[in-house]
């Protein structure tokens, strides 16, 4: 399915999170063991070298031969002088860096990128000496190159985020990580579905009936998102577009993307002038809206507001209570007793009777800074109110 869609980021994505979903693990392109497209290994799919952005099927055939010929590469010095240069380019090389086929070298992108022209036009020049007849200063006339190992800078790595955005640019997709893996428990607080299961709900994604039949059986086990079905999501701002209306206002077309795909946002006119500067490539939001779902159409998200992602406490409060309408009543007191004690940890209402749990609305949320647990023990007693980290 993955290689059916590679043209897509957006699908690719989609079907990248529904094999981990299965529990398939999908490994990063290396520039080692990966092939022109995903291949699969026992249980696990390893990315495919085609798909990352410059890095064309000759340059990939043309990597694969070597490897088969010459043995795995041990370097990127090792990788240059191996590599048919006719079939491959700088642009080529720097972008298989960012993407990270070079990582199991261990040796940092910063470090690659600084060196890898140098590296690339020393060894170009020394095989064009040796055309010409010329004596290697390495010794040796074979058209592999003799070289010692290049010395690399004293540099530190970019940044956890400058990495992904790199893996990004090169993929249309966050490999190594996502940005938003530290606001996992916040986005589960913050929303009340994710991107995946609204795509699920619409067979548009799906390339054909073969895929379809495949997807099946997973997408009907989820609950299916319904046309005109008002959700919260979250998520990083991908991609932002704006455009003049007929009525010489401006709406916005945004692509919000979380941990499981990529999703079109709508943003009208009155909407926009209240929400317009919180809408900015790789801002953290959470978006209120209406899921519109059209035949032969992916589904689109229509923005009723935005407000930013917020890093939530991943503490939770809770206070346990005899039954549903003793809960009622407590929920009622809370709005005015909580009032002080503001803050971005959760309460959550246990009822021994039923054995549910009700968290309460995020304006009621509390400060543990704040004395509020000493202040929830007096009102309902120590056995009642328990702090979970």
């Amino acid at each position: 399915m993955l290689n059916s869609v590679m043209g897509s980021s957006e699908k690719v994505a989609f079907y990248i999170s529904f094999a981990e979903s299965l529990g398939i693990q999908v490994l990063p392109p290396d520039i080692n063991e990966s092939y022109t497209k995903f291949t699969v290994k026992g249980d696990t799919i390893r990315f495919g070298l085609a798909a990352i952005k410059n890095v064309g099927i000759n340059v990939v055939e043309s990597i694969v031969k070597s490897r088969e010929e010459k043995d795995v590469f041990e370097s990127l010095m090792d990788f240059c002088n191996k590599i048919d240069l006719s079939t491959i380019n700088k642009r080529a090389v720097e972008s298989l860096i960012k993407a990270g086929t070079f990582d199991s070298f261990k040796i940092y992108r910063s470090k690659l990128l600084a060196v890898y022209e140098k590296i690339l036009d020393g060894i170009i020049n020394q095989k064009k000496r040796n055309v010409e007849g010329q004596i290697s200063l390495f010794g040796g006339l074979d058209s592999e190159i003799k070289v010692p190992e290049f010395q690399y800078p004293d540099i530190k790595e970019f940044d956890k985020k400058y990495l992904l955005a790199m893996e990004k640019e090169m993929t249309g997709l966050y490999i190594s990580g996502h940005p938003l893996d530290e606001y996992t428990q916040s986005l589960k607080l913050q929303t009340t579905t994710q991107i995946d299961k609204i795509l699920s709900s619409n067979n548009q994604i799906l390339e054909d009936e073969h895929d379809e039949d495949q997807v099946a059986s997973t997408v009907n086990e989820v609950a299916l998102i319904n046309d005109g079905e008002r959700v919260v999501l979250g998520g990083i701002i991908a991609e932002v577009s704006r455009k003049v209306t007929r009525n010489n206002t401006i709406m916005a077309f945004m692509k919000l993307e979380d941990l499981t795909g990529v999703i079109e946002v709508i943003v009208f006119p009155k909407t926009l002038e209240k929400v317009n500067l919180l809408i900015n490539p790789d801002h953290l939001v959470v978006i209120r809206g209406r899921v519109s779902i059209k035949e032969d159409e992916l589904p689109k998200l229509i923005c009723e507001d935005i407000q930013p992602l917020e890093k939530i406490n991943t503490s939770k409060v809770y206070i346990r209570v005899e039954d549903k309408n003793v809960a009622r009543d407590v929920i009622k007191l809370l709005k005015q007793l909580l009032e002080p004690y503001k803050g971005d940890t959760p309460i959550y209402i246990f009822t021994s009777k039923e054995k549910q749990n009700f968290r309460l609305v995020r304006e009621m949320w509390v400060s543990l800074e704040s004395g509020v647990v000493e202040f929830l023990v007096n009102q309902f007693g120590v056995d009642n109110v328990k702090v979970i980290d």
